[in-house]
C-alpha cells in the first residue's frame, strides 16, 4: 500500500492537461467486444481501473496493441469462452466495478455471460437492477448466485422493446445500448442517461454500423443490425479531473491553466464553481483560473443559502461533490452540499474536521459547510483515502493546509488520476510518493 507525504501551504503556478475520460473509456473499451474487426481508441487514460479492464479483455482472447501513449487497438475476433469459467477471470472481474460493462456486449455477441459481483468504491449502495431489468426486457434470462456472488444472463435471441428505465443510470444505459444494437427489431429507451460519455459511446457505435438516434436526449431509439465493424474513436478529456484542478486552484490560491478542457462537454461544471465565487475564464478550449485570495459563495435570489446538489445530466455530476465540499471550507459564506445518489460519499468529512474545517454532517446525504475565508488555514494531518473522489478532495485539502499531511491507501486515487503527484509537482506542489 502506498502513501503520499504532502507539504502544504504552497501556491502553484502553471499548466495542467487532463487525461482522457475514465468513465467513457470503460464503456468504449467494453464496446470493442461487439465486433470481430479492429477498433482503435485514442486518449485512453492509462490509470489503474482502465489497465485492469484491458487485462481482463486480454484474458478473454482479445488481441490488444499499444502503439503509443493513450492509444490502443482491440480485435475481439476470437474470444476464449473457457476463460469465463476460470478463477483468474472471476478474480479480475470482481476487482473492477467497470467489469459490469462487459455484460451487454457479451450477451449480444455470445448469447450468454457470467460475471462476479463487481468491486469499486465503497460509497454506498450501488444496485445493478437497471442493467438486468433492461436485459430481461430484451429477452434475456437472468439469475444471481448469492453463494458464489455470480450474475448469469443468457438469451437465444435478443429482441428490441420499448422500456422506461427506473433510474437514469449511466452504466445501466450504456450496458442496455450495447446489448440492443444487435437485437432483432427496434429498442426504445426512455429516461436514458445522456451524459457526454453516453453520447460518445453512441457516436462510436454508429460509426461501427449501429443505428442509434436521439443521441444527447433521454429518449434513445436503436434499430438492431446484424453486424458491427471496426472504427476509430477518441475519448473526451476527463471532466472530473478538470473539476478537480479548478478546485485545487481555488483552495491553494494558485494560477492554473487547464489545457484542452473540452469546454462544450463540461455542462454546468464551470458555472457551478462560479457560484462558489471562483473565477473561471474560458480562453479558446482552455480554462484559466487566476490566483484568488478570497472567493465568496453566492446566495439564491431570495437570499437563502446556496445548495450544491448532484443530478442526472445535464445536472452536476456526483463525482465532483467531494471537491466542491472541500473548496467550500475556505470560501466566504456557507453552502449546503447535497449528495443525493450515494449515502456513504460524505463520510470523509471527519478528516476535514480534524484539519480544522467547519462542517456539519446533517445526515448521510447532506453537509453544511461554513467557509473559513482563509482566516484560518487547514492543519496537516494523517488520513486515508476511502474512494477515488474523496481521495483527490483530501489531496487538495492537504495541499492547501499548513504543515505536513500523510494520505494512505493512495491506490484509490491512482484508480482515477494518472501520476497525479508528478503533474502537480511540476507546477510547484511538494508531494512525495512512498511505496
Amino acid at each position: 500500500m502506498g502513501k503520499f507525504i504532502i507539504k502544504g501551504g504552497t501556491k502553484l503556478h502553471g499548466t495542467l492537461t487532463p487525461e482522457g475520460a475514465k468513465n467513457e473509456a470503460l464503456q468504449v473499451i467494453s464496446a470493442t467486444l461487439l465486433t470481430e474487426e479492429r477498433v482503435t481508441i485514442e486518449n485512453i487514460p492509462e490509470i489503474l481501473d482502465i489497465t485492469k479492464l484491458i487485462s481482463l479483455l486480454e484474458g478473454m482472447g482479445v488481441e490488444i496493441t499499444h502503439p503509443s501513449k493513450g492509444v490502443f487497438t482491440f480485435c475481439a475476433k476470437d474470444l476464449n469462452r473457457e476463460y469465463f469459467n476460470s478463477k483468474e477471470y472471476y478474480k479480475k472481474a470482481a476487482a473492477l466495478r467497470g467489469s459490469i460493462l462487459i455484460v451487454g456486449p457479451l450477451l449480444a455477441r455470445l448469447g450468454y455471460v457470467v460475471v462476479p459481483k463487481p468491486g469499486g468504491d465503497k460509497i454506498g449502495r450501488r444496485r445493478l437492477d437497471t442493467h438486468f431489468l433492461g436485459f430481461e426486457q430484451l429477452g434475456a434470462e437472468f439469475s444471481y448466485d448469492a453463494d458464489e456472488c455470480l450474475f448469469r444472463a443468457s438469451a437465444d435471441e435478443l429482441t428490441g422493446k420499448y422500456m422506461l428505465l427506473d433510474e437514469a443510470s449511466v452504466t445501466g444505459t450504456a450496458n442496455i445500448i450495447m446489448a440492443a444494437v444487435m437485437a432483432k427489431g427496434t429498442t426504445t429507451i426512455y429516461n436514458a442517461a445522456c451524459e457526454p460519455y453516453i453520447q460518445q459511446l453512441c457516436k462510436m457505435l454508429n460509426r461501427m454500423g449501429a443505428k442509434i438516434s436521439g443521441i444527447g436526449s433521454n429518449l434513445l431509439t436503436i434499430e438492431g443490425v446484424e453486424k458491427l465493424h471496426g472504427c476509430e474513436h477518441r475519448c473526451l478529456p476527463d471532466m472530473i479531473e478538470i473539476g478537480s484542478y479548478i478546485g485545487l486552484a481555488a483552495m491553494t490560491g494558485s494560477d492554473i491553466t487547464i489545457k484542452n478542457a473540452g469546454i462544450k462537454d463540461l455542462g454546468i461544471i464551470p458555472a457551478s464553481f462560479r457560484k462558489m465565487g471562483i473565477i473561471v475564464e474560458e480562453i479558446g478550449d482552455d480554462l484559466h483560473i487566476p490566483a484568488q485570495e478570497h472567493y465568496r459563495i453566492g446566495n439564491f435570489i431570495d437570499g437563502s443559502i446556496l445548495t450544491i446538489a448532484d443530478a442526472p445530466w445535464p445536472g452536476l455530476t456526483p463525482d465532483l461533490l467531494s471537491v466542491f465540499l472541500v473548496v467550500a471550507t475556505q470560501a466566504k459564506g456557507s453552502v449546503l452540499i447535497h449528495q443525493k445518489m450515494f449515502e456513504s460519499r460524505l463520510f470523509f468529512v471527519d478528516k476535514l474536521i480534524d484539519m480544522g474545517a467547519q462542517i456539519i454532517l446533517c445526515d448521510p446525504h447532506r453537509a453544511t459547510v461554513i467557509g473559513l475565508d482563509h482566516s484560518a488555514q487547514l492543519r496537516g494531518t494523517n488520513m486515508s483515502s476511502p474512494d477515488i473522489r474523496a481521495g483527490i478532495a483530501l489531496l487538495i485539502a492537504a495541499l492547501s493546509a499548513q504543515g505536513k499531511s500523510v494520505i494512505e491507501n493512495i491506490e484509490q486515487i491512482d484508480r482515477g488520476y494518472l501520476e497525479i503527484e508528478k503533474k502537480l509537482n511540476a507546477i510547484g506542489a511538494q508531494i512525495e510518493r512512498v511505496e
